[in-house]
């Protein structure tokens, strides 16, 4: 649990990692130590924000239950739930708010059906003395407040919803204060769920049942692994982000909190990337959590179903995200401008995608998938675009806002479409070259390591021809057995990352941006999950001891809650940048996995392992 702490702010605003996610595997909310709500997208993780006050403190709106003053507080999750209780305490009392998207009676989180009832539940208690609360609910305009025929709504014409609000007690207006003694409890409930009004005196009930079915569902996670904690938090994250009605799990659930206080590396990340698709099966199926796995991985698929070339992120219906704009009006977090909506990297042109879209339809066959003959027909289309796309430049995994360049990571995963391109014609008597894609792939395999290999550099670097720096997405070769974690070029590549990528405690940059300019001219963070990729190097070299102590150190940058951001400051050890990260959970889920299974003597292999025996 996290300790009591008096509220800490910079420029008005909380730090990113005094915040708690609630959400429903639809919509979701970020709820701060102060008792806000500060941000929060209904009825889906891509609609407009209704709050945002992440992004302007004035501007945002605001959704607050907490006492009028507020002298320090705690946040904690209930055990092995995404339900999320604040402690606050006031001059003359303490008061605990629990926060829950309600889930449906029963359901069952490991079903593809909706489980959400579209309602946000905010219940506080008095534990001790007496707390003037204060209740307000202002919603970012262009949303308002108005009174209607059973009470207070919100009227939101760009999420195209209504919310309905209902209270224990009356609400005379949206900006009041209620007095409570201990032992007295008010509840508040958002609902845009467009059923029945329920019952807000039986938000008991809601949440017990709501704390039932996560737990249901948390029995599967593991708890033979190091850091079993947070494993299981990272899971449920994971599972927050996850689309439940179609597989669909984005990147992060906010837009524009800054990877540099005061910088403009601001990005819209509520999409699902298909990088992000291929990693998260990974993780997840290795926790044993094959429904989640399987749903993202049928939903990759059917976004292909159009037949077109596929794209690098889509929205939750799998179609094309919307355009990229800047937001004239929220300031952003401490200022750091500008406020995106969309994400113009969808219409990049990165060549990953071959590879992370084969790798997927390969993990989904080997554990039973079935690939229809149209969609075979598509997916060798795209390993035969393979065989050639790694020769054009490209904009890469890290989508650089410069001319394209030939980036080492993207010929890679070329190399990995046209490898699991032959296995599965190989394996299922698929139609295809499987001989010349085979060939294709050890011979680009070849040209990676002697054309991305610099001497002066000791290294492997971040693009084909010489002339370019080190890079840390190389660290994921292995992963994607591109090339085997103690080939010797691979271990002095990943020597030359520690030693040079070095953000100092634990921490890795990407790259360097003026070894490798990606169109920006300012500093970042260092990125978290280059760091676990870092973990699963040092234990596929046997250095099983290094591993470990770096697992820890990545561990300690956590939230108090458990949750991970994308990357960290490297000064003081804040996070930075959209939160929770879906890739930063995945990272640290895997190199649990890595270290528990090196520890047992097992090779970290994924149960495919039989379908790359030649």
């Amino acid at each position: 649990m996290d300790v009591w702490r008096p509220l800490g702010r910079c420029q008005g605003y909380l730090p990113i990692a005094d915040h708690g996610l609630v959400g429903d595997g639809r919509g979701c909310a970020l709820i701060g130590r102060d008792g806000a709500v500060g941000f929060m997208c209904v009825p889906r993780f891509d609609s407009p924000p209704l709050f945002a006050a992440v992004l302007d403190r004035r501007r945002g709106g605001a959704l607050v239950l907490a006492p009028v003053e507020v002298r320090r507080s705690r946040q904690r999750y209930e055990p092995a739930t995404g339900v999320l209780v604040t402690e606050l305490e006031g001059p003359e009392g303490t008061v605990e708010v629990t926060d829950a998207f309600r889930l449906r009676p029963g359901c069952r989180l490991e079903d593809d059906v909706r489980a959400g009832t579209g309602q946000l539940l905010r219940r506080a208690r008095v534990v001790a003395g007496r707390v003037a609360l204060r209740v307000v609910v202002e919603p970012r305009s262009p949303a308002a407040a108005r009174w209607g025929r059973d009470g207070w709504e919100l009227a939101s014409p760009e999420q195209g919803v209504t919310v309905r609000i209902a209270s224990t007690r009356p609400l005379p207006c949206l900006d009041t204060t209620v007095a409570l003694r201990q032992g007295e409890e008010f509840t508040l409930c958002l609902d845009w769920g467009g059923g029945p009004a329920s019952d807000v005196h039986e938000a008991e009930a809601g949440i017990e049942s709501t704390m039932r079915a996560w737990r249901r569902w948390a029995v599967q996670v593991p708890a033979d692994v190091p850091r079993p904690d947070l494993v299981l938090r990272s899971a449920i994250t994971l599972k927050l982000l996850d689309h439940i009605e179609n597989g669909a799990i984005v990147a992060a659930p906010t837009s524009s909190l800054p990877e540099h206080i005061g910088g403009s590396r601001n990005w819209d990340y509520r999409y699902a990337w298909v990088r992000d698709a291929a990693y998260a099966v990974f993780a997840l199926r290795r926790i044993g959590l094959r429904s989640e796995a399987e749903g993202f991985l049928k939903w990759v698929l059917d976004a292909l179903g159009g037949g077109e070339r596929p794209l690098v992120l889509y929205d939750l219906d799998g179609l094309p995200p919307p355009a990229e704009v800047i937001d004239p009006y929220l300031e952003g977090y401490c200022g750091s401008a500008p406020v995106r909506w969309g994400n113009a990297a969808a219409g990049q042109v990165q060549h990953d995608v071959y590879g992370e879209v084969l790798d997927c339809a390969f993990q989904w066959a080997a554990t039973g998938g079935r690939l229809p003959d149209d969609l075979w027909c598509q997916l060798a289309a795209l390993v035969e675009e393979a065989r050639t796309a790694w020769r054009r430049p490209d904009h890469g995994i890290w989508e650089v806002r410069t001319p394209a360049r030939p980036f080492t990571y993207s010929a890679a995963m070329c190399q990995v479409a046209l490898d699991r391109g032959a296995r599965l014609v190989r394996r299922l008597g698929l139609p295809g070259d499987a001989d010349g894609w085979s060939a294709e792939a050890a011979a680009l395999t070849d040209r990676i390591l002697t054309d991305a290999w610099d001497d002066r550099a000791g290294a492997l670097t971040g693009q084909l021809g010489g002339g370019a720096g080190l890079d840390a997405s190389l660290l994921a070769l292995p992963l994607r057995r591109v090339l085997p974690a103690d080939h010797p070029r691979m271990a002095a590549t990943t020597h030359a990352i520690a030693e040079r990528l070095d953000a100092g405690g634990g921490l890795l940059f990407r790259y360097l941006p003026d070894a490798t300019p990606d169109g920006l001219e300012e500093p970042e963070g260092a990125f978290l999950l280059c760091s676990f990729w870092m973990v699963d190097n040092l234990a596929g070299q046997g250095r099983t001891e290094e591993a470990d102590i770096l697992f820890e150190q990545l561990c300690s940058y956590a939230s108090p809650l458990g949750l991970l951001s994308e990357e960290i400051d490297p000064g003081d050890g804040s996070l930075l940048g959209n939160f929770p990260q879906g890739l930063s959970h995945v990272g640290l889920i895997s190199s649990a996995i890595v270290l528990a299974r090196t520890r047992r003597g097992i090779r970290p292999e994924l149960s495919t392992a039989a379908w790359f025996q030649e």
